[in-house]
């Protein structure tokens, strides 16, 4: 009889390890298989203010056509982890694509592809922009010699002065992207409440150019209230400061592509709550919601 106590009593004590077991598995944080768009380690401030990520990258020149002026493409060369979200990028008024190529191997070496393009012509104007932005995520998609590491169904347009408002008219015009990220935008129209994609507006506190009253601002006041949306002004920054490598830029460009094209939740650290950082004059928006 005492035998069959021990016995019993054994029978329960592991019954009761494996119902811990079972709720400490059910509390564990979200895994590659929850999420097949996670790419890279955690994340970390020193990381997503880092020069470079985890990814090894390459980069080959595009040659004009395809319905945008050529460019440079970025991509991982690691394919182990599966194929990438995708990013089209265009410069601002009379700026050569050169300006903003560091963009390129940045978010590429954090599990992007990447297309910094020139446009048709330096005079282009945003409405122009838009269609080449689109234009290139086509090529990237269809042709491209990145197009078997992408996935065409998370694609993202970013762009600096006129090519930030090219990003916020190809929002308008397409919306299933993922993400778009207008960085100093400059455009004649102000009414963006039709635009349905995640959208991170920066601007630059002392911008003459593209006076954030005028056009920034405005523009991010017309998005709709529920979307997903933020805007941070760089503190001191001018309308040229993007051109330059920026960390504020990058950091909150990588967390923003992350959290939306990728759905990695690993990221909403960075963009909720709300950022104090002292390298922005102002900072606010919607914390990210499905």
């Amino acid at each position: 009889m005492l035998k069959w106590r021990r016995i019993t009593a054994a029978m329960a004590i592991v019954g009761t390890l494996a119902l811990i077991g079972s709720g400490l598995a059910s509390a564990a944080p979200a895994t590659y298989a929850d999420n097949p768009y996670e790419r890279g380690p955690a994340p970390t401030i020193a990381s997503i203010e880092a020069e470079r990520g985890p990814f090894a990258v390459s980069e080959v020149p595009v040659p004009r056509g395809n319905g945008f002026g050529g460019g440079t493409l970025h991509f991982p060369n690691d394919t182990s982890q599966g194929t990438f979200g995708a990013v089209a990028v265009a410069p601002g008024f009379l700026e050569p694509e050169i300006l903003l190529r560091w963009l390129g191997p940045r978010l590429a070496s954090q599990g992007f592809v990447v297309l910094t393009i020139e446009t048709n012509s330096p005079i282009d104007f945003p409405a122009a922009r838009a269609d080449q932005l689109l234009a290139a995520l086509t090529f990237m998609v269809e042709k491209s010699q990145a197009k078997d590491r992408i996935d065409g169904s998370r694609l993202a347009v970013m762009g600096i002065s006129m090519g930030g408002g090219g990003t916020l008219e190809a929002a308008t015009r397409k919306h299933d992207l993922e993400a778009a990220i207008p960085i100093v935008p400059w455009n004649l129209g102000g009414d963006y409440s039709g635009i349905r994609t995640p959208t991170l507006i920066i601007a630059g506190e002392g911008d003459i150019i593209a006076p954030t009253p005028l056009h920034a601002r405005p523009f991010y006041d017309s998005l709709s209230p529920g979307l997903n949306k933020a805007y941070a002004e760089v503190a001191g920054g001018g309308h040229f400061a993007p051109a330059l490598p920026n960390v504020t830029v990058a950091k909150y460009s990588i967390s923003w592509l992350k959290r939306f094209v990728d759905n990695d939740t690993r990221y909403e650290q960075f963009l909720c709550p709300i950022p104090k950082d002292p390298k922005t004059s102002v900072f606010e928006g919607n914390c990210p919601h499905t």
